[in-house]
Order: structure tokens, then sequence, then C-alpha cells
């Protein structure tokens, strides 16, 4: 991983505990990157080519930086990202550049401030600090790197020293991009860049398209999906193709965390009803939570590992959904339940060691009374890292504060980045592998455990963990 320049970042204050932090944090410093789920464009490896303007790579695709000025004002059109309806957007990488630093000022103490300025440094090797009057320098000298072959996209994955990359792609996609990256020995089982199965778009009746999406769906698959029987054979074609692809796991996104064992013939029923178009909201809810229990029994079967990514009202910006569409910035976290959501599922598989269910949240009240408890008494359940709108140094240090207790450090899974944003991957795991350096320092500081094992549960949290719970056992080195 890139070296930081300033070497005591995130790290504890006190004096002996941060010199116990930078013994831990040198060896997790050390450890390749394993990126089990994120949501780079696997197109971005397989075709090589040099990435845009500093404003395209860093700006206009990244919705936690034009979320902060829309809610200051600023259209996201003005920043280039692109609308719905091909109206006009700023294109000019430069225009975007300065609109974004007179209002870099938005962002002070925040995570997205942190890691775009150690992307500056460690990635581009650039110490001018952004603002009004110094855009134009910083913009040139990140363009001019940009330029060279070494910032090619696979010479920073060497760089970076991912050892593994997930993607995340539907089940109505080709994988193509997938093929090509196997052709050329970065892809397919034990690759280096591998996909992940997310059929979202297949299994929600709310969303845009279901029953369009569900016929491209039989038609990918080679299976008539106008029976729910040829729906579940579709499925299972598809996860299939995508293990030949190199997937290790499943991500499902659903508002909420709710499960629902039905019988053969309930599920029918409600597959029909979703069919004609006649599906209500609490039908579309009933055949999700369903689907989740059904994928599980998929996964005893074909070896993919769950991930569970409930608690995020889409589209709550209508507006912004309306002129740009999904995943711009227009979500909004809610309260989410696990206990008694997750209970249909736990009662049928969660005593079965042979699943493995990785659960997020975007609800850190549910760290102490419902994640934790829940790891920790399952053998299925892991607990996967804080994510979006918790991926920041303080809930990572909450995180570990909150379920190490009940679920030990073995009931998670480690760090996952979760992120579209390619150059910003080892500056997010480095700002974990810090924080955790930190935690166990305290722990060895209060004498709560050895330095020995401390420096065997950072690596293990670094490097060993997401390579063991999502199958890459057999990746890299």
């Amino acid at each position: 991983m890139p070296t930081f320049d300033h070497t005591d970042l995130l790290l504890p204050p006190e004096p002996g505990q941060r010199a116990l932090a930078r013994e831990l944090y040198a060896l997790a410093a050390e450890q390749p990157i394993i990126s089990p789920h994120g949501h780079v464009d696997p197109a971005l490896l397989a075709e090589d080519r040099p990435f845009p303007d500093p404003a395209q790579l860093l700006i206009v695709p990244d919705h936690y930086l034009t979320r902060m000025l829309l809610s200051q004002g600023v259209p996201p059109s003005d920043l280039g990202v692109p609308t719905r309806d091909g109206s006009p957007v700023e294109t000019d990488g430069r225009v975007i550049w300065r609109r974004f630093a007179a209002h870099w000022h938005l962002f002070r103490g925040t995570p997205s401030r942190l890691w775009l300025e150690q992307t500056f440094r460690t990635v581009f090797g650039v110490h001018t600090p952004l603002g009004p009057a110094t855009a134009d320098a910083l913009y040139d000298e990140i363009a001019a790197r940009l330029a060279e072959p070494d910032f090619r996209p696979r010479a920073l994955f060497e760089r970076f020293d991912i050892e593994v990359l997930a993607t995340t792609e539907s089940p109505l996609d080709d994988l193509g991009q997938h093929a090509k990256l196997a052709a050329d020995g970065w892809g397919g089982p034990g690759g280096r860049v591998v996909t992940t199965f997310r059929p979202d778009d297949v299994v929600d009746m709310e969303f845009d398209g279901w029953s369009t999406n569900v016929e491209r769906l039989g038609e990918r698959a080679g299976e008539d999906t106008g029976t729910y029987a040829g729906y579940l054979a579709a499925l299972r074609a598809r996860r299939a193709a995508f293990i030949a692809a190199g997937a290790t796991s499943s991500d499902h996104g659903h508002p909420t965390a709710r499960t629902l064992d039905l019988t053969p013939a309930e599920a029918e029923r409600l597959y029909d009803r979703g069919r004609r178009g006649q599906a209500d909201a609490s039908d579309a809810e009933a055949f999700r939570a369903h689907m989740l229990v059904e994928f599980a029994r998929m996964s005893l079967d074909d070896g993919l590992v769950m991930q569970l990514h409930p608690g995020a009202v889409r589209n709550h910006n209508r507006w912004l959904h309306a002129r740009h569409g999904r995943d711009v910035g227009g979500d909004v976290p809610q309260a989410t339940e696990y206990v008694h959501a997750l209970a249909p599922l736990l009662e049928r598989y969660g005593n079965d060691p042979r699943l493995r269910v990785v659960l997020y949240t975007l609800d850190e009240d549910t760290f102490t009374r419902e994640l934790a408890p829940l790891a920790g008494g399952y053998a299925a359940l892991l607990l996967g890292a804080p994510w979006w709108f918790l991926d920041s140094p303080e809930v990572l240090r909450r995180f570990r504060e909150t379920v190490t207790e009940t679920a030990g450090f073995y009931n998670t899974t480690g760090f996952v980045d979760d992120t579209r944003a390619f150059c910003s991957i080892p500056v997010r795991h480095d700002v974990a592998r810090r924080v955790d350096a930190g935690f166990l320092a305290r722990l060895v500081a209060e004498h709560r455990l050895p330095m020995d094992e401390a420096a065997e549960t950072i690596v293990d949290l670094a490097y060993r963990l997401p390579k063991r719970v999502f199958n890459f056992e057999r990746n890299g080195r």
C-alpha cells in the first residue's frame, strides 16, 4: 500500500498508546488489500485506458461530493453529473474543478475530505492544498500524473497492492468485461478481479422495469420466467454463470432486513401478481423477504457468501432521481430492525456453518442491541464493516467498541470498502487499519490483550479474515 506522510494519522493521542498503535499499524500496512465488495466498473480494468481529466475521475462520479454541494444549492449538473433526459451539463473539467474547490470548506471534518486529501498525497504525490486559489495548480499536477503510464488502472492496481477486488453486477449483465479480464489473466475463478451477483433489479417488484427485467433474465438464462419455477431456475443458472466468472458472493440491497419463509405455492401466487402488475407494496416486501430465504437455500447448494445491505430509503430526493437517476446521492438511511426480521431465515438456516450471511447496517443504534448478539449467537452470521453513511473514522471506532464485547473480532469480516472510487481504495483501507491499530493498542495498554495477540489480530482483520470469509483462498498469495 502507498506510504502515508502523516505518520500518526488517526492514531491515539496518548503517547503510550500511540507507540503501541504504531507497531500494530506497521504490521497491517504491509498486508495486501482484499476488497471483497464494491462498485468499481470492471471496464476500468478490462480496458485499462488512461483515466479522464481530474474532475471526471474524482468529482463527477462521487455522490459523497456532489451531494454535499447540492445541500448548499449547487446543482449536480454544474458538476458534470449526467441527466436522465440528456439535457446539458457542465463538461469542462477545469470549470467543474474550480467550482468544487470554491466549496472545499464544506468538507471540513468529513471523511470525504480525509479520503480525497490522502488520495492527492499518496496516489498522485500532490501536496498542494486544495482551495480556490490553488485549484488550477492542483488540477494541472493531477492531470500530468494521469498522462503517465504508471497511472493507468492496472498499474495503479499493482501499486495499491490489491490482491483481489470484487465488482458488482446484475444477473442481466453479460459479464463481457469479466470475460476480457479472464482472457488477460486477471479474472475468472481465483482471479484478481471477480464479480458479485446482485439480483435486486429482478427481485424487487418496486424496481423500475421489474417485469421487463424478469423477461430479460429468462432470455439471458435460457429459462421460461413466465412461471415461478422457471424464474428460480433462471436465477440458479445466472448464479452458476457468475461463479464461472469468479464470483464468491451475492449481494442484496433491500429496504429492510425482513425475511419470510413462504411455501412454494404462496411464493408462486406473489410472483404471479407481480408479473400481472397487480402487486402492491406489501406484496413487494413479502416477495423480497421470501427471496432472501430462497437465496440462502441456493447458497447452501452453490457456496456463494450472502451479503445483506438493508436500510436505505432509495431515491428519497425525488427531484434528484427524476433529473439524474439512481445512485447520485438521493438515498437516506432509515431505522432497521434485525432480530424479528431475520428470525425466519435464522430458524431455518442460522445454525448451519456452511452458510455465511454478512450483515451490514446504516443504523448504528443496532450495533450493540441487535447485530452483535445475533452474530455472536448464530453460526451463519457475520458482521460487515460500517458502510456508506457510516464509513468514517468515528463510526469505525464505535463499531469496534460496541460489537467486540459480544461478537468478538472473529464474527466480523475485516474492512469492506464498498466504493465506486477506485483511487480511494488504498486510502479507505488505510483508515480502517489505523482505527483498528488504535483500538487494539488501547486493549494492550489496559492489559486486556497481550501484544503478541494484538499483532496477530490486526493482521487477521486487515488480511486473513476477509480472505477467508469471502472464499478468496485460491486468489493471490
